[in-house]
């Protein structure tokens, strides 16, 4: 994907909007590329669900969020809420994560996104995320949550919830690099509870007919908790973590942009704020901004005569300035909001039975690491293949 200019040319290409002879080609080889690779994820899952590859524990509970799609998918803010959650009832939480993406010595975009809303929760990026939930709880956290895990599944987890988003939940329903699906839909019944994220940015039907569809791609072996949730915006955040009211975008002409895997539900955020939106450039997923990127942009708003440029969290951190040429740059800050009239008690249920205290001392007893096959050794464990 990176090889393209962005995500939703991605997008484009894989759903058939791209039209003429090379992006039909391109499908062609990419619908090639997508059989072994479902090929390598059908026996890796397989060799899982057989136990025929170790799966390792963590000594805490395992709280692991996840999703099938490749792109943004909203997993940062159900995140944030599950560790504030965790929080809530008592327990330190800690964010374990690959890191992905992230320069040497550096945070990942996630978690400086993740450092900002939850200042106080620890954040392990190792890409051996057995290892990394291990050092978490060695270092006092007594719940991990794992982001972007639901098909690391080397390491053990008592909660599985995938994030699905309802603005593009089956990922043009082919494999990767065909589409943008991880894994069949059909993986979706290993999990224990199902958030279905921007769920207000499509009506009641389509999300009746989302669950309808992804009940009979799972054989009808839906997870049993089916929770709706919306991305709410909650202010601007400048980079000096300044904060403004919503309010300041409404009549406002607005130069935006995004690096994200779902920059067109950015946009659409944008355009319920009451802003002007007089231009919007997306970028590549995780983009590393150059100071030529942003002389580029702040040209680029000054040229658009705009008020202000607006981004994501998740840019801003990586772009660390307050102004992009002689325009105020903000981040809208966005948190989650479980809906009512969907399964919220049970997913707050589940997560309060994974916290009983009776669970935290069980999985505080000794336990064997696995052995590993590179090495013959037990307790050196290697790199995630996936």
């Amino acid at each position: 994907m990176t090889l393209l200019p962005d995500a939703e040319s991605f997008k484009r290409l894989v759903d058939g909007t791209t039209r003429g002879v090379g992006p039909t080609l391109a499908r062609l080889a990419l619908a090639g590329l997508s059989v072994p690779y479902g090929l390598v994820i059908g026996c890796r899952n397989a060799a899982y669900d057989r136990r025929l590859l170790p799966i390792g524990g963590a000594g805490v509970p395992v709280v692991s969020v996840g999703n099938l799609t490749l792109g943004g998918t909203g997993k940062t803010p159900l995140v944030a809420w599950l560790a504030r959650a965790v929080a809530a009832h008592g327990f330190r939480p800690a964010i374990v994560s690959r890191g992905y993406a992230a320069a040497r010595g550096e945070r990942s975009d996630e978690a400086a996104e993740l450092a900002i809303v939850l200042p106080d929760v620890p954040h392990v990026a190792n890409r051996d995320r057995v290892a990394g939930a291990r050092a978490a709880a060695a270092a006092g956290a007594e719940v991990a949550v794992l982001d972007d895990g639901f098909q690391h599944r080397r390491l053990a987890r008592d909660l599985d919830i995938v994030a699905v988003d309802a603005t593009d939940p089956f990922g043009g329903g082919r494999l990767f690099p065909r589409g943008l699906l991880r894994e069949p839909l059909s993986g979706l019944a290993r999990a224990g509870a199902v958030v279905l994220t921007r769920a207000t940015a499509v009506d009641a039907p389509r999300r009746r007919d989302i669950r309808q569809q992804l009940a009979a791609a799972c054989g009808d072996r839906l997870p049993p908790i089916w929770v709706e949730a919306a991305h709410r915006p909650v202010h601007l955040r400048s980079a000096t973590s300044d904060t403004q009211p919503l309010d300041r975008m409404v009549g406002a002409r607005v130069a935006a942009f995004a690096g994200i895997g779902n920059p067109a539900a950015f946009r659409a955020t944008l355009e319920t704020l009451g802003a002007t939106l007089v231009g919007f450039r997306p970028f590549p997923d995780h983009h590393a901004y150059t100071p030529v990127d942003l002389q580029a942009l702040g040209d680029w708003a000054n040229g658009l005569r705009a008020d202000l440029v607006v981004t994501t969290l998740k840019d801003l951190v990586k772009v660390r300035a307050d102004r992009l040429g002689d325009r105020p740059l903000f981040a809208v800050e966005v948190a989650l909001e479980l809906l009512p009239d969907t399964d919220a008690a049970g997913l707050e249920a589940a997560l309060a039975t994974i916290l009983q205290p009776a669970v935290l001392q069980k999985k505080r007893q000794p336990h064997i690491l696995p052995l590993d096959r590179t090495t013959g050794t037990v307790g050196v464990l290697g790199n995630d293949p996936s």
